[in-house]
């Protein structure tokens, strides 16, 4: 194989993997100058010329003369004057010779060697490359093509062909990819495995959701409006709050749009998850109140130091107030940042309905009525219209128990 065939091989895998002349041309020298050092062990004295347009390889040798009898001879550093003569006649002890040395000269298997080698610093290159892409884009929206759907994970392909992974528990509960389905998601993060790069994206991010307000809002893309804080139970609910840097641009009426146009393209992306928008506020009474929404909250108790907060509302309020299978309440919690405790405010006349919860002793052990009084429910009927849900959430009980104290609490009314 001489120089220009090797060199046209590589040009055209070079090409065909988009890496740039610069880098071809000292990927190519490296690997020269690696063989120049096989057969010579060194290369301070050898000038590598490498010209990709017309596939030109040139290696010269430069030797400096000495004389014929010299007592000291490096043949790789030195060349003899009788020798230095054959090449020019009037070369003289002490000048330079610079020779060419052929490609052929290093031997058949040096070469493809060096092919090899080539082959796998190209390989190399372009992992590393792919890998800082996509790190540079983690945080970031990308599309790719649904090309194999395993039992764990989706693979799909982007523009260039490189593999993007979405694994279960990054995909929304209700996503159901088809083999050449176009999907949208998150870079999450890129990991190495076994040297190569994984990408890995998500459409379960908080940050997936944002970017999506950032393409559907413009406002929020020019910086207008900034999202303060997003939280998600993937493919059923989230709660967004927003504020605006310009006094005449409505932060959520700007988010939702006419008549809903621009919230509905984003809810379409999560496979219908509810999207509550809320007005970002410092008091954190009216947070808790717009976070809560839409119930209607009779009064709150703020604990900043054990991180807890106590509402109060009237009965018909407290099943808004914690919302299909707790999610409400468990988003506003997360939203404000502490956790939240429902109260169901007894009417007028009630108290006489209801039964102290000790008055079920004989039934239900001591320590599983501490936990119900601890977060305010003492009495029966506050137990039973409180979800199963949420009880088991806030008293850290197995289900099995709530379950049972349930049917115990309901027998007494029946």
């Amino acid at each position: 194989m001489d120089s220009k065939t090797l060199i046209e091989s590589f040009q055209e895998f070079a090409k065909f993997k988009n890496i740039d002349r610069p880098t071809m041309i000292r990927i190519l020298e490296d690997v020269f100058r690696t063989l120049i050092k096989r057969k010579y062990e060194e290369d301070d004295n050898f000038d590598v010329i490498i010209n990709t347009d017309k596939g030109d390889l040139e290696i010269w040798r430069n030797r400096e003369i000495v004389p014929d009898d010299a007592e000291e001879f490096d043949p790789v550093t030195q060349i003899h004057l009788a020798e230095a003569q054959k090449i020019e006649e009037d070369f003289e002890v002490g000048e330079e010779v610079a020779d060419e040395v052929s490609l052929e000269s290093f031997g058949r298997r040096a070469v493809l060697t060096a092919r090899q080698t080539l082959i796998q610093k190209i390989k190399d290159l372009e992992k590393d490359i792919l890998y800082q892409k996509y790190k540079d884009l983690v945080g970031e929206i990308v599309t790719g093509e649904v090309y194999q759907i395993l039992g764990k994970e989706v693979l799909l392909v982007d523009g260039e062909g490189n593999e993007l992974v979405i694994k279960k528990m990054d995909q929304i509960q209700k996503d159901r990819f088809r083999k050449g389905d176009t999907a949208r998601a998150i870079v999450d993060r890129v990991e190495m495995v076994n040297g190569s790069p994984r990408i890995m994206l998500s459409r379960t991010s908080p940050k997936f959701l944002e970017r999506l307000f950032e393409n559907e809002v413009p406002e929020v893309y020019d910086g207008l409006i900034s999202i303060k804080k997003v939280v998600r139970e993937p493919g059923e609910r989230a709660k967004v709050t927003v504020e605006s840097y310009d006094d005449r641009v409505d932060p959520v009426g700007a988010c939702v749009g006419m008549k809903g146009s621009r919230i509905h393209a984003i809810v379409r992306e999560l496979d219908n998850e509810n999207i509550d928008v809320i007005n970002f506020t410092e008091n954190k009474e009216l947070l808790i109140q717009r976070a809560l929404s839409p119930a209607k909250i009779s009064n709150i108790q703020i604990n900043e130091e054990e991180g807890r907060v106590a509402v109060y509302l009237k009965p018909d309020q407290v099943s808004l107030a914690i919302g299909r299978g707790g999610l409400n309440i468990k988003l506003a919690s997360k939203l404000v940042g502490m956790e939240i405790d429902v109260f169901r405010e007894i009417g007028e006349g009630e108290d006489d309905e209801d039964v102290d919860l000790m008055e079920f002793s004989d039934e239900i052990e001591g320590w599983v009525i501490e936990e119900f009084k601890k977060i305010g429910l003492d009495t029966a009927k506050s137990v039973i219209h409180t979800s199963v849900e949420d009880l088991i959430r806030r008293t850290d009980l197995e289900e099995e128990t709530v379950n049972e104290v349930v049917g115990i609490l309901q027998k007494e009314f029946e």
